[in-house]
């Protein structure tokens, strides 16, 4: 089995070919290809925290089988320990023999930044240019490169609510990759959004991080940082005059706060949810259908974006020549 740290995952897994990977996972799980169950959660009370279990299979011509583990532990940082820890186990989708152990948090990251490059490359407008991140941490970064990687962005701003984290964030990705070098910390969310043709939101935020009002006309929005009933990022008013995309109508109904929450209040129905993303990249639904229409994808994250991304890594590092293979199993043993 092959091992494959931090740093060989983000080096086997580029941006372009994550992107292309969740293109894939999504249209395999529009398509009724993949078996994705809701995502496990078991609370570890004494310690408040939480296990989260993810199982995947996609089916067709690129099989993949993977179960993620993450571990959520918010008093680790006290030990100086990550809040989050992550592994992703890939099977062999035609056996069950365990392939390769992967890094989750890094691989968790890219996916979701992937997430949105493929959203962003299907409903936001030719000629995006200016793009504004709300959250400067590990998602904030992935999310910029993926958006600068299928748009031709010229500036970036963020926001994050503390000014030292968004400090970094600017001084750390100017010029990274495909990313701009005119990355500008914005003083308030009104500064981060009012030119932005393309949004990205990555806070564990309860209330929106933006006003409906400061919005231009044409915006589109990725919304992936409200993962629970309780928490949103979106103001209800632009989900009600959205054109509403997202990754899985399950998943959404039950986990995203940002659709949840309008509406329990009455203000949109499960209906206003317009498709999955990947209906649109099949071609089964059109995206955007004006330059001046908001639009929105929606994410809560699904276990499918994890096997597909996995399987590129693995294909990667093992024609790379990255990981370290180890053994499971005794010779010869049944």
């Amino acid at each position: 089995m092959l091992v494959l740290n931090d740093q060989e995952v983000r080096h086997a897994l580029p941006m372009d070919e994550a992107i292309t990977a969740v293109k894939s996972a999504y249209r395999a799980l529009s398509a009724g290809q993949a078996e994705v169950p809701l995502r496990l959660s078991l609370p570890v009370a004494p310690h408040q925290g939480v296990s989260l279990f993810m199982p995947a299979f996609v089916g067709g011509k690129d099989e993949a089988l993977t179960v993620k583990v993450v571990a959520v532990f918010p008093r680790n940082p006290n030990r100086g320990l990550p809040t989050i820890y992550a592994a992703v186990l890939v099977l062999e989708p035609d056996t069950g023999r365990p392939l390769a152990l992967l890094e989750g948090g890094t691989l968790t990251a890219l996916r979701t930044g992937a997430a949105s490059g493929a959203a962003t490359d299907a409903l936001a407008r030719a000629d995006s240019r200016v793009l504004a991140v709300f959250g400067a941490g590990t998602q904030g970064r992935t999310q910029a490169e993926a958006v600068c990687t299928v748009r031709p962005i010229e500036r970036v701003w963020v926001y994050d609510i503390s000014r030292e984290r968004a400090e970094a964030f600017a001084a750390e990705m100017a010029g990274f990759g495909p990313i701009p070098n005119d990355v500008r910390v914005a003083e308030t969310p009104q500064q981060a959004v009012r030119e932005a043709d393309v949004i990205c939101t990555a806070t564990v935020a309860t209330q929106p991080v933006f006003n409906d009002a400061d919005l231009k006309p044409g915006v589109h929005i990725n919304g992936i940082g409200a993962y629970t009933p309780e928490m949103a990022e979106v103001p209800p008013e632009t989900v009600a005059r959205a054109l509403v995309v997202v990754d899985s109508r399950t998943a959404a109904l039950a986990e995203a706060g940002d659709l949840i929450q309008p509406i329990k209040a009455g203000i949109i129905t499960p209906n206003h949810i317009y498709a999955e993303l990947g209906e649109i990249l099949l071609g089964r639904k059109a995206g955007r259908t004006n330059a001046g229409q908001v639009t929105l994808f929606k994410s809560v994250g699904v276990a499918v974006q994890d096997a597909m991304a996995a399987q590129t890594a693995l294909r990667n590092a093992q024609a790379q020549g990255r990981g370290r293979e180890i053994s499971l199993f005794a010779e010869g043993a049944l």
